[in-house]
């Protein structure tokens, strides 16, 4: 993905690829596991397994690589981690990716909420999910069409204010309002999250893509984390209300440092 989707501006179409293939993959698994554990049973379930993973392994045998793969030392390990460290573009891009994803969360009062207050059934709960999914794939591919014209880094600029507001947007909470923003924002997030996984792809460093992509992605990861954990600590002191309104705020400390992120060729 990293090394021909640079070579041919396509890092942002394989990753949307990618992520119709995982959602959709959701989506048959979620509603034939669901009509299996109704109709059928266990050993059933498994056995449907089997052709599916005969098929990825056919996949994988019959792959062609470009180059063959390299002999790997320690020497050359260390000088590789060296090559990495020494990166400023990686460094601010990854610096960028942190404070991007990190938003202290509250995604765990709002299920308490639509079943203790909205008082929904676990049908519709998961109905509005899978709602969620179809537009994620939409939101996709949206991405997958105008991934190559979109300009990353401007988009990036305008996104952190795009999710600060829509953050602010779950002060007003209702059942109707909550049925709108699952839809809408599961299409706006899945277009985002894959601008910025195009931004970290594009940041990867030449003949350490795999590594260096890595190395980002384990940030973003590392930041939900810290968004999970912060917005756990703070909702007993300050209220699920003040909490959004923190989430928003955080949304604005990566912008000083979006001057320093490159987005195009280089390693430097």
């Amino acid at each position: 993905m990293c090394v021909e989707g640079k070579k041919y501006n396509a890092t942002g179409k394989i990753q949307s690829v990618q992520w119709i293939s995982i959602y959709a993959a959701a989506l048959v698994t979620g509603v034939g596991g669901g009509y299996l554990a109704e109709k059928g049973d266990y050993t059933t379930g498994f056995l449907c397994l089997v052709p599916i993973y005969i098929l990825a392994a056919a996949f994988a045998y019959f792959y062609q690589t470009q180059e063959p793969l390299r002999r790997e030392t320690a020497s050359k390990f260390i000088q590789d981690m060296k090559t990495i460290c020494r990166s400023k573009r990686l460094l601010w891009a990854g610096l960028f990716v942190f404070l991007y994803q990190f938003s202290p969360s509250f995604g765990t009062p709002l299920f308490f909420i639509q079943k203790d207050i909205f008082r929904w059934s676990k049908l519709w709960i998961g109905t509005l999910s899978t709602l969620g999914t179809i537009f994620a794939v939409i939101g996709a591919l949206f991405y997958f069409k105008f991934s190559p014209k979109i300009p990353v880094k401007k988009t990036l600029f305008f996104s952190v204010f795009l999710g600060a507001a829509t953050t602010l947007s779950y002060l007003y909470y209702t059942p109707a309002t909550a049925v709108v923003y699952h839809v809408a924002y599961s299409l706006l997030g899945m277009f985002i999250f894959l601008l910025l996984l195009d931004f970290m792809a594009r940041n990867s460093i030449s003949g350490l893509e795999a590594a260096s992509f890595a190395l980002l992605t384990s940030l973003s990861n590392l930041a939900v984390v810290a968004s999970n954990f912060s917005g756990a600590v703070l909702l007993p002191r300050i209220g699920l209300e003040g909490l959004i309104v923190i989430s928003s705020l955080t949304s604005f400390l990566c912008l000083f440092f979006i001057p320093r992120i490159i987005v195009g060729p280089g390693n430097g």
